[in-house]
């Protein structure tokens, strides 16, 4: 069944953080690429290579094998996932050298993959043919998609295995979602329980005569395993579809400090200065977001003097502060401010990742520069 919109866990947790922070992401605004979710692309795909790997004309006793080809394959998607990044519209510095990191993470999927295989303890370089052969017979799925009957609901899950019991008996199903970044201490966060559960619950909703089925985050790092237990999260998954018509008018933004911390639209959100202002929200580390006018640029030393611009009201009008303060800029901050110069602008600019660590300020590859312009009309129109 066709729908105005689809509620995905990512979505979803955009939507509960934010209403308006969903909506912006709904608004074809350039988007914004990362080394930890390049990074994670990367291994999830290589993992889902290995997964669905033809090896069926290869001696069953061979060894040695798996490294040189996980290697290569992580080393395609690398390439792969370089190449989107750079041409990703936003993006920090790509660091070359995080591919070991890479390789750490995937060798930690791989070793829960094959431990809840159950075909013994068997070290990544001595996995023969056969022993993989094993492994992939316990894979039902690999990057898959679900959909709730009714269409409302979807989501991608990365792995579906059989969960055996000691004996290699089939006693059930594991929904398990990769995850490449730090482990919890002690339990799962709520947004990840919630995910999780929501992929398990799909699926039940979707295979009536389904197994029991358990969900948990597979953590790469250190090859941790966290169970996500609890009711079903369908009910309220419904409720928060229900509210995520894309309107005319921006959804209610809910200022809050995790929220506006991690939020990728502060350049377009009206909302965030007045709470910035307000003191509701503030900068928890080094860095930090202004917005600024330029009053003098050298692009040959990356000085530049700007002056902290304030809210007038709740919908991105500014008034200067007459505060004053100079930035060293380098790498990607100095290249995009050269060309907003270039271009003419003399309006209001957004500077993302300050880092105000010591006296003098300062930008570089890690930061960027952005024309602060606040959405107040949709630029889709009803029901996207």
């Amino acid at each position: 069944m066709s729908t105005s919109h689809q509620l995905s866990p990512s979505s979803w947790n955009n939507f509960e953080s934010c209403p308006r922070k969903y909506w912006l992401s709904r608004m074809r605004l350039p988007r914004k690429a990362g080394m930890a979710s390049m990074m994670g692309t990367a291994v999830h795909n290589t993992v889902e290579d290995l997964c669905n790997l033809d090896i069926s004309d290869r001696d069953e006793a061979e060894t040695g094998w798996l490294p040189p080809t996980a290697q290569a394959i992580l080393d395609r998607h690398w390439a792969i996932e370089k190449a989107t990044f750079l041409e990703t519209p936003r993006h920090p510095r790509f660091k070359d050298e995080e591919i070991e990191r890479a390789h750490e993470l995937l060798i930690g999927s791989l070793n829960i993959l094959i431990a809840a295989s159950k075909i013994g303890k068997v070290g990544y370089s001595e996995m023969t043919i056969g022993q993989w052969v094993q492994v992939q017979d316990c894979i039902l799925a690999a990057e898959g998609t679900l959909r709730s009957s009714c269409g409302r609901l979807m989501g991608r899950l990365d792995l579906l295995v059989k969960e055996l019991d000691e004996s290699g008996e089939v006693i059930g199903w594991i929904v398990a979602d990769l995850k490449t970044g730090r482990p919890p201490v002690g339990m799962l966060k709520e947004t990840v329980s919630r995910q999780l559960r929501f992929y398990r619950d799909l699926l039940m909703e979707i295979n009536p005569d389904h197994p029991p089925i358990r969900a948990e985050g597979w953590y790469s790092a250190g090859s941790q395993v966290f169970a996500a237990e609890g009711p079903s999260v369908l009910p309220d998954a419904f409720r928060a579809w229900e509210g995520m018509f894309i309107t005319e008018e921006p959804l209610k933004a809910t200022p809050n400090q995790e929220g506006c911390g991690f939020c990728e639209w502060k350049a377009w959100c009206p909302a965030w200065l007045p709470a910035l202002a307000r003191g509701q929200i503030s900068f928890d580390s080094i860095f930090r977001d202004e917005v600024v006018i330029v009053h003098r640029f050298d692009a040959d030393t990356g000085a530049v003097l700007v002056e902290r611009m304030v809210p007038k009201d709740e919908v991105g009008g500014l008034v200067p502060t007459g505060d004053k303060f100079g930035l060293i800029l380098a790498g990607q901050a100095l290249v995009q401010m050269a060309e907003h110069q270039e271009a003419g602008r003399q309006g209001p600019l957004f500077l993302g990742s300050v880092l105000a660590k010591n006296q003098t300020w300062r930008m570089g590859d890690w930061s960027e520069i952005l024309v602060w312009e606040p959405i107040l009309k949709s630029r889709r129109g009803p029901g996207f």
